[in-house]
């Protein structure tokens, strides 16, 4: 299953949410995403079936190893690029929200970059 924007931001958010409390349900992600329940209640239907989170007797959600890469992987890039975008002199909240938008379309090569650059 390829997966969308939307797909890897709900992975991300699972990823923060787990290294924030621990345990992420449902109403977590609607809390902090702002999205409807029958909104999450699908994507999260569709993750399980892709394989990237298991969900418990209890609801509670995990990430699968791919759907832990692919969320570090969003994670990262959201972190970097916001760091990047703010030392150029960008608004902390444009950075992030920004960060946001670019995080799923930059190519691994122009990210790359950006890292090899930011860490020199």
């Amino acid at each position: 299953m390829h997966l969308q924007e939307s797909g890897e931001m709900y992975l991300e958010t699972i990823l923060i949410l787990s290294k924030n409390g621990g345990n992420v349900r449902s109403i977590d992600i609607v809390e902090h995403m702002g999205y409807s329940k029958p909104s999450v209640s699908r994507a999260v239907g569709l993750l399980k079936n892709g394989g990237y989170i298991l969900v418990d007797g209890d609801g509670f959600i995990t990430l699968t190893d791919i759907g832990r890469e692919v969320a570090t992987k969003i994670y990262e890039r959201h972190m970097l690029i916001t760091a990047f975008l703010i030392k150029l002199g960008v608004d902390p909240q444009t950075a992030s929200d920004d960060a946001c938008k670019i995080e799923h379309d930059i190519s691994d090569e122009s990210f790359k970059a950006i890292k090899r650059y930011t860490n020199n």
